[in-house]
């Protein structure tokens, strides 16, 4: 599959150009088996980079100015490196452009490049191609102009751009874009960025996306208000329990015996938000003993706190993961993401994908009247030089 990406990119270069290119880097999308909505909540996220890249073909331009080609859009751009960045109406332009200036203000010199990248990342799904997009274009931009920037501040300097776009996103995508590892996910910490790999095998069971497209409009006024909701109730839980710093210090009795203290929304909230914290642990040690039965439970566990607690499920990820659960072939199933649409992921027995994909297909255009896609993935490296 990637193969076939690197081909028609670099052939692309060349015909654009008149060269082969001097650098071709490849950048992953990600996934997060299970941590959601603990970013901002001081939990840990179990991300990991997916088989699923943008392919960058890049050279020197020996002059001031760069020039970007998107194979897949059929669109192009030209900037000035000598000139004052801003933001431009075509949107795509300016996360590239947002890394550029970042570059430059970090003190970074760098002359101009041309540059043409093509994507198997299915964009709109939640599999992040926007941080696969940054981090692929600094790490293209390092290493053609020998600049010593490591992985860690790569993630950062791709947070920061996509920050000066308008997405205040958290580490997490950029962050797993760039550390991913074959067969393994990241245990990070989003505070302090200490992170730590466990093992994916898998084993008998096979990682596939069911994409519910849609996208519900809540999702950013539920957002914010999810965030005001946790720290009303780790204000509450604090001023109970003065040893507790964060939420992750907190155990689920303390929460229980102040359920009378806090409104039953911010209960909810902060229940679910402890729980998942748990849930992280609880899943890193299951896939470190290889068992894979444990995480699905956990997958399901996940799921019933966002829809039911946290609210941010929607009628349609709540039909799939009910079909997964009463669905023997399925032994773990959830929204992920941010919710009100995007993608379930699922633990499918390997041997029965294709039955699933058919019975879950038909199923969904019956109740909906919208086509389910899925997306196989695997779990593998992050951005790299070929």
């Amino acid at each position: 599959m990637n193969a076939i990406l690197i081909q028609n990119t670099t052939a692309f270069f060349e015909k654009s150009f008149g060269a082969a290119p001097q650098k071709v880097v490849l950048s992953p999308g990600r996934i997060n088996i299970i941590g959601e909505h603990i970013d901002y909540n001081d939990g840990y996220v179990l991300p990991a980079a997916i088989d699923k890249v943008i392919c960058f073909a890049f050279e020197k331009s020996n002059s001031k100015k760069s020039k970007i080609i998107a194979i897949d859009l059929n669109e192009e751009f030209e900037i000035d490196l000598t000139q004052e960045i801003k933001l431009s109406d075509a949107v795509w332009t300016n996360y590239i452009r947002g890394v550029i200036k970042q570059l430059q203000d970090n003190g970074f010199s760098f002359e101009g490049f041309n540059c043409v990248f093509s994507s198997n990342i299915p964009v709109g799904s939640g599999l992040s191609s926007s941080a696969a997009l940054e981090c692929g274009t600094i790490f293209g931009i390092a290493s053609l102009f020998d600049l010593e920037i490591g992985k860690k501040e790569i993630s950062l300097l791709g947070q920061k751009a996509e920050h000066w776009v308008g997405i205040n996103c958290g580490i997490m995508d950029q962050f797993s874009s760039v550390h991913g590892l074959e067969n393994k996910v990241i245990k990070l910490d989003c505070n302090t960025l200490e992170y730590e790999y466990h093992n994916a095998d898998f084993k008998d069971y096979s990682l596939i996306l069911m994409d519910s497209n849609v996208k519900h409009s809540l999702f950013t006024s539920e957002y914010n208000t999810r965030r005001i909701e946790c720290e009303e109730g780790l204000a509450i839980i604090k001023s109970h329990f003065p040893a507790v710093k964060s939420f992750r210090d907190c155990t689920e009795e303390q929460v229980v015996s102040l359920q009378d203290k806090m409104s039953e929304k911010v209960f909810s909230r902060v229940h679910f938000v402890v729980k998942e914290i748990n849930r992280v642990i609880k899943a890193c040690d299951a896939l470190d003993k290889g068992n894979i039965e444990l995480l699905g439970q956990l997958l399901f566990e996940t799921h019933y706190g966002l829809s039911q607690e946290y609210e941010v499920s929607c009628e349609e990820l709540d039909m799939l993961v009910d079909t997964a659960k009463a669905d023997n072939a399925i032994i773990g199933s959830r929204l992920m993401g941010g919710g009100f649409g995007g993608c379930t992921i699922n633990l499918i027995k390997k041997g029965h994908e294709n039955e699933v994909k058919s019975k879950f297909s038909n199923l969904y255009l019956d109740t909906f009247g919208i086509e389910l896609k899925f997306y196989d993935v695997k779990i593998s490296n992050g951005t790299t030089l070929l």
